[in-house]
């Protein structure tokens, strides 16, 4: 009976430390990808949220910058919701806000800054309570 616990134990082992084949990797890194683009959607809706709630003259950039920055720490797939949310956002926003095209740009400015790893911090206006 150790006997078979034993070889039980050690094929367990030896299963859990071998290579995985190729298939099974690109289908595990599959599902981290979307996994981080979930949750940099969520990163992205938080910070949109919060926004709405300060309601604070001038903080949209900060909130642009906080929420890509929080979606592209998750990984490439945070990254990419991040991106595809921003430039569908700015890209309606565009044609519907009246706030120019400068507005657009310094948001994408903010969008991209955020998603590069910059600290969000640059675009904080001050007097924004430190909730956020």
């Amino acid at each position: 009976m150790r006997l078979w616990v034993c070889i039980a134990l050690l094929s367990t082992v030896l299963c859990a430390s071998a290579d995985r084949p190729a298939v099974v990797e690109r289908l595990i890194r599959a599902g981290q990808f979307v996994r981080d683009a979930a949750g940099g959607a969520r990163d992205m809706y938080r910070a949109y949220r919060d926004m709405r709630e300060a309601n604070y003259k001038g903080a949209d950039k900060y909130f642009h910058a906080r929420g890509n920055y929080d979606a592209a720490r998750r990984g490439p797939g945070g990254a990419w919701a991040a991106r595809v949310i921003s430039d569908a956002r700015e890209n309606w926003q565009s044609g519907v806000s009246g706030r120019g095209a400068e507005d657009t740009r310094l948001d994408q400015e903010a969008n991209a800054w955020g998603r590069s790893g910059g600290d969000p911090n640059r675009y904080r206006p001050k007097g924004l309570p430190s909730k956020y």
